[in-house]
């Protein structure tokens, strides 16, 4: 009867253990860094709700509009880097914040940027 229940309670515990590893490996592919600014350099980028060529588009920035970023996130089923911050449009002010593609709202400010390594 007490090995039965040793057994449950560290089963109970190895599973525990790999949802937290799975969590903290899942977490890793957003990076969150300081705020920095930058302008978009395409001639325009949709903004988006989550970091997904299918999430639901907020916005739109246009070349040269400000970016004030505070993350990048991978997504790998699309091999693709987006950028997350605030775009602050030029035509009317208004201030639009989701992900984006990386290459067109990166921190070196021109096109294409060198892009960060594919997390593992």
């Amino acid at each position: 009867m007490i090995t039965q229940r040793v057994k449950r309670t560290l089963l109970a515990t190895t599973l525990g253990l790999a949802v937290a590893v799975g969590g903290v490996a899942t977490a890793s592919t957003a990076q969150a860094y300081d705020t920095g600014h930058t302008k978009v350099s395409c001639s325009a980028v949709k903004i988006r709700k989550a970091p997904s060529k299918s999430a639901t588009v907020v916005g739109i920035g246009y070349r040269g509009d400000r970016v004030a970023y505070d993350q990048w996130a991978y997504k790998r089923a699309e091999r693709q880097w987006y950028t997350r911050g605030t775009v602050t449009r030029k035509s009317d002010g208004k201030k639009v914040r989701g992900y984006m593609v990386y290459q067109c709202a990166n921190p070196y400010g021109t096109n294409p940027a060198p892009t960060p390594p594919i997390p593992k």
